[in-house]
């Protein structure tokens, strides 16, 4: 069963700029050490961190809070399954939201999915719960 769908947009241009305004205390405050460590070994190092931001924005929305009630930018985290497909490791305020929209007896998934075609990135979630036999 779906528990949550977000999507999202950012133009790829904005973090950018707030890379290049806000440097270290930008990218420290709203991506994950393996997040940055993903993005700073690829040439286009923004639409990386772009693609993720959408990500983060989207995945806020499928677990029907938004960045508040206790969830928080570093709280959700893109990583790639062995497979390559991405997919969001949750922590804190976040994982506690998961926990609670995810029914007794089920396990949570979420599917990520991001691309870009500049300037623009963009990322849908979806969080599904299965029963576990």
């Amino acid at each position: 069963m779906i528990l949550g769908i977000g999507s999202d947009i950012v133009d790829i241009r904005r973090i950018e700029r707030a890379i290049e305004r806000h440097g270290e205390r930008f990218l420290g405050r709203i991506f994950t050490a393996a997040e940055r460590a993903k993005a700073e070994r690829r040439a286009n190092r923004a639409e990386t961190y772009a693609k993720r931001f959408a990500a983060k924005e989207a995945c806020a929305k499928a677990l029907g809070t938004g960045l508040r009630a206790g969830v928080f930018w570093r709280d959700m985290g893109v990583v790639n399954l062995p497979s390559g497909c991405p997919t969001m490791r949750l922590t804190g305020g976040a994982l506690k939201r998961l926990q609670a929209i995810t029914p007794a007896g089920c396990q949570a998934r979420i599917d990520v999915t991001v691309t870009d075609e500049g300037p623009m990135a963009q990322a849908v979630v979806i969080i599904s719960a299965s029963g576990v036999d």
